[in-house]
């Protein structure tokens, strides 16, 4: 069949239906005429066309909560809540069906004579007008939703009759798999109403602040005449042109005698939106109150391969999935953190100050704060300090100093040495080419004579803790060795933040050695808060899809890493420091089984308080905000200069405000006492 008698069945038909018909039975291939294209290339690629119009689920958004239900975020590619049609105002849907396709329930698949009219007049005129019934527009919606490629987004939004052609043989199969409500149902769900918003009850959200179900007439008429062209119409940027389209709308309902002529009179004077009245649903992380933390949920999440086999493609469904991502976030041990960072230091400050806490025995992540503000201004960074640097975790962490001993003190519990242990331990001690034991044989340092910063001579285990004397531990991590000290260190997740490889076994381990973290540290002596039961840090506790089905996520991951008396023991040594005369003697508060640990670095680069109960282990750290990491004194920390940088006196008070706030309420739970083995002459 050629060319011109396809033009001549096309003009008979403008005087009788017999292309009706076959439009129907096969799609009457001369309209393919008007194409310039051939007739018979058509038929075959109609006859190759699959009927159903198979489709995934429409793109709807992410939404990642905190562990008390509270949105933490929201992450979508289009702004989009499904919605059933029974739970649409019927003046909504017939808004929508006088406007786009008023012989909506009379026709088949084809309003034909819109269609012939429209493809006529594009043919004449060179234009692209419309003429589609609701059912074809509703297959040109879901064949752009399942473009995924720029190549298909462009395929299904061509202006070419071949496409048209396609979406009428699609809709003629539609028409036979689904009702009339089930196809403006999909409609509904899947149209553009502007300004971001897509389908009916993300817009009614969007514009008005309230669900599609309980829209009014005014509302109604405004969204229907969106969607002919949701940017020309769009309230917010054209308000004159929505108007008049809006009353457009409204007098079609009342041509076709939808609504009354007092109803159309009213809403006619009706204001079209109050833009201060505006409902915006913030996407990304960057929009969370939680913006770092987020971050690292989604960080974790891109790398869950039940969310898909790469990484773009678990970014993809994140944002299209409809997933719902519970974590393990408190809001309320979360604001307590954020109090102190607030209370203590300031974004304008030179250094960063960082917090995190986690619950022992569980590894639930439960806060993460740092004092710079989330950003590219001013004053602001997209680097999270409180994690590894594969994990945009700023410059991978800080060297974490004293913090050290205590995997020393474990080391030498675990080898039977009891914390009434004494050594001589001088001001400074030479231990220059002195030979060290490792876990591959022996290091040295050849110009080692390290000093103490607070108290010297002879002292057990627990009180040199307590002042945290340098040449003690030197010489305690010499008898004990090492790998030892690296062992239990790894068990209990330390590695170096910035190299991701274990911790360097050097002569000055026991002094803080490699780049660690907030989390790294605060997870690790969560260990020892649980009796040696190391936990895996978790932050997302479930993932459910929009259907309610639950995928796979890793889940609570502890095991016993060290013996219970050997924690017991580092408890009680690390429960003397907060004691008075202890280096964290003044952040000691109330009744609390308190143990931690300061933490300095040579040259005052970063300054460190861990600190814990049974119930919950934070670490802080304040250091410089930018590498090369500089000195700490005469930088600003809450506004104020830093002349003496300590772990207890600049670190502690943001530790102490911290956990003081989020211990509320819960438990006063105790350590469990070592075993006289443990405690040697020092007695229960």
């Amino acid at each position: 069949m050629g060319t011109g008698q396809g033009v001549r069945q096309l003009t008979r038909f403008l005087g009788v239906s017999a292309l009706a018909g076959a439009l129907a039975a096969g799609l009457a291939v001369p309209i393919a005429g008007f194409a310039g294209i051939g007739t018979e290339a058509v038929v075959d690629s109609l006859a190759t066309l699959p009927k159903p119009l198979s489709s995934r689920p429409a793109d709807v958004g992410t939404r990642i909560l905190a562990a008390d239900g509270s949105l933490i975020a929201n992450l979508y590619q289009e702004n989009r809540v499904p919605v059933a049609l029974d739970k649409i105002a019927p003046v909504m849907r017939q808004a929508i069906v006088a406007t786009e396709d008023s012989r909506f329930y009379q026709h088949g698949a084809i309003d034909l004579q819109g269609t012939l009219r429209a493809l006529i007049r594009n043919r004449a005129e060179g234009t692209q007008e419309g003429g589609s019934s609701i059912t074809q527009q509703y297959v040109k919606l879901t064949l752009l939703e399942d473009a995924r490629t720029p190549a298909e987004q462009r395929a299904a939004t061509a202006p070419t009759y071949q496409r048209k052609l396609l979406e009428l043989r699609y809709a003629i199969a539609v028409e036979q798999q689904q009702s009339k409500d089930q196809i403006l149902d999909g409609y509904l769900n899947l149209a553009n109403f502007g300004d971001g918003a897509y389908g009916v009850q993300a817009a009614a959200q969007h514009y008005f602040g309230v669900n599609a179900a309980d829209l009014d007439l005014p509302q109604a008429a405004m969204l229907a005449g969106i969607v002919k062209n949701p940017s020309g119409y769009d309230p917010v940027l054209h308000p004159a042109a929505a108007t008049d389209r809006r009353a457009t709308v409204i007098q079609r309902m009342l041509q076709l005698g939808t609504i009354s002529v007092a109803a159309a009179n009213s809403a006619l004077r009706s204001p079209v939106i109050d833009l201060s009245q505006l409902n915006l649903v913030p996407n990304g992380c960057g929009n969370s109150a939680y913006p770092f933390y987020c971050e690292y949920v989604v960080s974790k999440l891109l790398g869950n391969p039940a969310l898909g086999p790469t990484e773009q493609a678990r970014d993809q469904y994140l944002k299209t999935g409809g997933l719902t991502i519970r974590t393990s976030l408190d809001p309320r041990i979360q604001a307590a953190a954020q109090k102190s960072i607030d209370e203590n230091s300031k974004p304008t400050d030179t250094t960063i100050a960082a917090i995190t806490v986690v619950q022992p025995g569980t590894g639930l992540v439960k806060a993460m704060v740092q004092s710079k503000p989330y950003g590219e201004g001013r004053n602001e960074t997209a680097y999270n300090y409180n994690v590894e640097k594969s994990y945009a975790g700023g410059y991978g962490g800080f060297q974490n100093g004293s913090t050290m001993k205590a995997f020393t003190i474990a080391a030498a519990i675990q080898q039977g040495i009891p914390i009434d242990y004494q050594i001589d331990s001088p001001k400074q001690i030479d231990l220059s080419m002195v030979p060290y034991r490792t876990c591959e044989g022996w290091t040295r340092d050849q110009n080692y004579q390290p000093v103490n910063s607070t108290k010297s001579g002879t002292f057990t285990m627990v009180d040199a803790a307590r002042y945290s004397v340098n040449t003690y531990f030197l010489q305690l991590s010499r008898k004990t060795g090492l790998c030892p000290i690296a062992t239990i260190a790894g068990k209990l997740g330390m590695y170096n933040a910035q190299t991701l490889q274990p911790l360097e076994q050097v002569v000055s381990m026991t002094l803080g050695v490699g780049y660690v973290t907030p989390l790294m540290l605060s997870n690790a002596y969560a260990t020892f808060a649980d009796r040696g039961v190391y936990c895996q840090p978790l932050l997302i506790t479930s993932i459910k899809d929009q259907y309610g089905k639950y995928l796979s996520t890793p889940s609570e991951s502890c095991k016993q890493v060290l013996e219970p008396w050997v924690a017991d023991g580092v408890n009680r040594v690390l429960s003397a420091v907060m004691q008075p005369g202890g280096t964290g003697g003044n952040l000691k508060f109330g009744s609390w089984d308190l143990a931690g640990k300061t933490g300095t670095i040579n040259q005052n680069l970063a300054v460190w308080f861990s600190g814990y109960t049974p119930n919950l282990a934070a670490a802080a750290v304040v250091a410089d905000a930018t590498p090369p990491y500089q000195n700490l004194m005469g930088q600003t920390l809450n506004n104020q200069t830093i002349h003496d940088p300590t772990g207890s006196g600049t670190a502690g008070p943001l530790w102490e405000a911290a956990m003081q706030g989020a211990l509320e309420g819960l438990p006063h739970d105790h350590f469990t006492a070592p075993p006289s083995r443990v405690l040697g002459s020092l007695g229960p």
